[in-house]
């Protein structure tokens, strides 16, 4: 089947909002990132040029392998990260007896993700008795346990205690830390809520029946507000918003303005996106607002509770970039792949902050959209199949084909699928067949790859594909040869 290598690299732009009254691939290496992104990393990582270069491959590297390394390790998977000046790949696994995985070097601890994930859990369900001087947790998989940051230990430690989590998971870290949601179509452009609030765009989108649009933080407005444009021109209206519990939203815009697969990176010009693999703990990433401009830092927790006076938000990602009012509800970028939009944050662009993102995939879910990536032609790698079959999917999210349907082999032989999906998506076919009182699975490609293939020998009956993404967005083009 035909791979593809798509060289662009996308570039989220991150906005916070002003108020006027939040089996392993192996991806090809970037060789040509944009200027303004090399001289960014540089300038708030403290690397030298080659470093950033190398760091830009490697994570690249990483967020292709680390979804193969979670399905090849099943329940003894304690998460992945990158560390180290070149971003190593670490995997955490709780077998001890395992000494070396394929692609990323091995640490063996006491926890399991899934031990970790619910302890944590048990923290968010508590969320409304959270003490204001404990505002932020999270899963640290770098130390293998839930860490909960605090102005007052005791208030916290009560807190865990009450919350019902294991406390042998559970830490408490001494911070100062207290987040506020910076309420102020190309990513991290200005637009306008209402008689005056500012965010910043985080990235373009299509749905369905609808003129396409932009996602962005759910704090900047409520279902049914309108927008402008950076241009002060009618822009859109929200269809959709959820804040606090979530940060995000998503805004159809009119048939004046046309959703486009790039992002305004300021210093580091205009960067196309190219799809929306989540990048590891430790990997570099950038953000842009209105505010701002071009900012950069290091992915430092997933899956991050923060509390803002408005309520708590959950499985946000944590941050080391900076961010200040009005940089709300713009992109971050790790690499080439879209990772979210700004939240909230503490700190500012002078003295540094820690900053919270709402991650892409979620709010692409949620809402049934589609990130606009730099390429606008679905993939071509199945023409050569006799039957042809275009979609499109969101993170998690599964489809059949054909056209939502089945069809019917009258005769035994091969079924042969062929799917190919974008760069950086882990995209995975099945085939099913009706065995009289419900569809059952007979063949299945699932490796960590955008691209599968299945070749069945069956018998007479009825049969259909399904298609689904275990991680990542994007068109996708199913070939398909029956008996």
């Amino acid at each position: 089947m035909l791979r593809r290598t798509r060289a662009l690299i996308a570039i989220a732009i991150g906005a916070l909002a002003l108020s006027s009254t939040p089996a392993i691939a192996s991806a090809p290496a970037e060789t040509n990132p944009p200027k303004g992104l090399l001289e960014a990393m540089q300038r708030d990582l403290g690397l030298t040029q080659e470093q950033a270069v190398k760091r830009l491959a490697n994570e690249q590297r990483a967020a292709q392998t680390a979804p193969g390394l979670a399905k090849n390790l099943g329940g003894e998977f304690a998460g992945s990260w990158v560390e180290g000046p070149e971003s190593t790949l670490i995997v955490a696994t709780t077998n001890a007896s395992r000494r070396r995985v394929a692609g990323a070097q091995v640490k063996v601890v006491a926890h399991s993700l899934a031990q970790l994930e619910a302890a944590k859990q048990a923290l968010d369900k508590t969320a409304s008795n959270a003490p204001k001087t404990a505002p932020v947790w999270y899963v640290d998989v770098r130390t293998n346990s839930v860490v909960v940051l605090s102005s007052n230990p005791a208030e916290a430690e009560a807190f865990v205690a009450a919350s019902g989590a294991d406390k042998a998971l559970v830490r408490v870290e001494q911070s100062g830390e207290q987040p506020v949601p910076y309420a102020d179509v190309r990513g991290g452009d200005a637009y306008y809520i209402g008689s005056g609030s500012r965010c910043s765009v985080g990235f373009s989108v299509t749905k369905p029946g609808t003129n396409g649009g932009f996602v962005t933080a759910g704090h900047c407005g409520s279902t049914g507000a309108t927008t402008r444009g950076a241009n002060q021109q009618a822009q859109g209206t929200f269809r959709g918003s959820s804040f606090p519990g979530n940060d995000y939203a998503w805004v159809e815009v009119n048939s004046s303005w046309t959703p486009v697969g790039v992002v305004n990176g300021y210093s580091a010009g205009i960067i196309p996106v190219n799809g929306s693999t989540v990048a590891p703990v430790g990997s570099s990433i950038c953000r842009a607002g209105s505010t701002t401009g071009w900012h950069c830092g290091t992915v430092q927790q997933l899956n991050t509770s923060v509390t803002y006076s408005q309520g708590t938000v959950y499985e946000v990602t944590r941050t080391s970039v900076c961010a200040e009012p009005g940089d709300s509800g713009g992109s971050y970028i790790s690499g080439n792949q879209a990772q979210g939009v700004t939240s909230g944050g503490s700190g500012n662009c002078s003295s540094g902050g820690t900053t919270y993102f709402q991650p892409v995939n979620e709010i692409l879910s949620v809402y049934g959209l589609t990130l606009v990536t730099g390429g606008s032609n679905p993939p071509t790698g199945c023409q050569n199949y006799r039957e042809i079959y275009n979609g499109s999917l969101s993170n998690g999210q599964n489809q059949y084909q054909p056209n939502n349907s089945y069809y019917q082999s009258t005769v035994s032989g091969t079924h042969a699928g062929c799917l190919d999906g974008p760069s950086g998506v882990d995209f995975d076919l099945y085939l099913e067949k009706w065995n009289g009182s419900s569809w059952a699975q007979v063949a299945k490609s699932d490796s960590a790859n955008p691209d599968e293939s299945i070749s069945y020998n069956g018998t007479a009956g009825y049969y259909r594909y399904r298609v689904n993404s275990y991680s990542g967005s994007g068109s996708y083009t199913l070939g398909v040869n029956r008996p």
